[in-house]
């Protein structure tokens, strides 16, 4: 996702829908009951460990925010990706479809060293893969534009890249426990790692729309309405749900999409369906319990 991120170790199995609209919309609702009766996605907390802090400024109000970038073993790595393949990503149109798995937290109150009042997030990678980006610039300066990009787009901030590493600070205020799935479900069809950083080179964009059930301040669904013109099977889809993130691959290289949500949704509970006829996928999440 840039993978962004989210944990993405939980992945959904499509259903191929060869009925008419009519009976589709009567499926779907046939889901949304059943959901209302599922338990909650397994999951394990885990301690974050310090890593690096980067100060940047919130815009346009221009306060500042402190990222604490740790890592864990918990996390699995990203892909394997060579530096002269990250060149070339970020030289792309879609450098965020590479995707790296991170656990985004909550912001938190802190104070500056001055003791002025601040606020900090916590993202939470690979402990392999933060000490990759500790012995290459390149790397350290890629995973900070995605924590970057995704904070914004989990929290709708807007952040300056005008950043600073801090050298003599690992982390501001105290590191929050985080939890992460531990469970996953079977994918549609594995990518094989040879095909994950070539064959995305040329996938698009496609067209979506986030709707919220009811249309209140915390709604009980989230529904994702996403246009997949000229794919004819859900054999061919690949589709990835974490707790604050959906990322989609249609293969070969035709789409690929990678957002973030507004709220956690329960992942065991969600579904996902694809009408061949208006050739539409829509996955229907009940928006987790605060």
């Amino acid at each position: 996702m840039v993978t962004f991120a989210m944990e993405t170790d939980s992945s959904l199995l499509s259903t191929e829908l060869d009925q008419q609209d009519e009976l589709y919309q009567q499926l779907l609702l046939q889901s949304l009951g059943e959901m209302r009766s599922s338990g909650g996605p397994d999951s394990k907390p885990i301690r974050p460990q310090p890593g690096v802090c980067v100060k940047t400024l919130s815009m346009p109000d221009k306060q500042k925010v402190f990222i604490n970038i740790c890592q864990s073993p918990a996390l699995p790595a990203p892909p394997p990706l060579s530096r002269e393949e990250l060149m070339e990503l970020l030289e792309s149109d879609d450098p965020s479809r590479y995707r790296i798995p991170m656990s985004l937290g909550e912001p938190h109150t802190e104070t500056d060293h001055n003791s002025r009042g601040c606020v900090a997030y916590d993202v939470v990678i690979s402990d392999e893969f933060f000490q990759r980006c500790q012995k290459d610039e390149l790397f350290q300066q890629f995973l900070i534009a995605v924590s970057l990009e995704g904070l914004e787009n989990k929290y709708a901030l807007e952040l300056s890249r005008d950043w600073k590493l801090l050298k003599n600070r690992k982390f501001l205020g105290s590191l929050v426990e985080q939890n992460i799935r531990t469970k996953s479900k079977p994918v549609i069809q594995e990518l094989q790692p040879e095909e994950t950083s070539s064959s995305l080179k040329h996938a698009r964009r496609p067209d979506f729309r986030l709707l919220v059930e009811p249309a209140v301040v915390h709604p009980e669904y989230l529904i994702a309405e996403i246009r997949l013109p000229g794919v004819t099977s859900a054999r061919s889809l690949v589709l990835d749900l974490g707790e604050d993130r959906l990322v989609l691959d249609a293969r070969p290289s035709v789409f690929h999409l990678d957002f973030f949500f507004p709220f956690l949704v329960d992942q065991e509970s969600s579904v996902a369906q694809y009408n061949t006829n208006t050739q539409v996928l829509t996955v229907t999440m009940r928006v987790a319990s605060s």
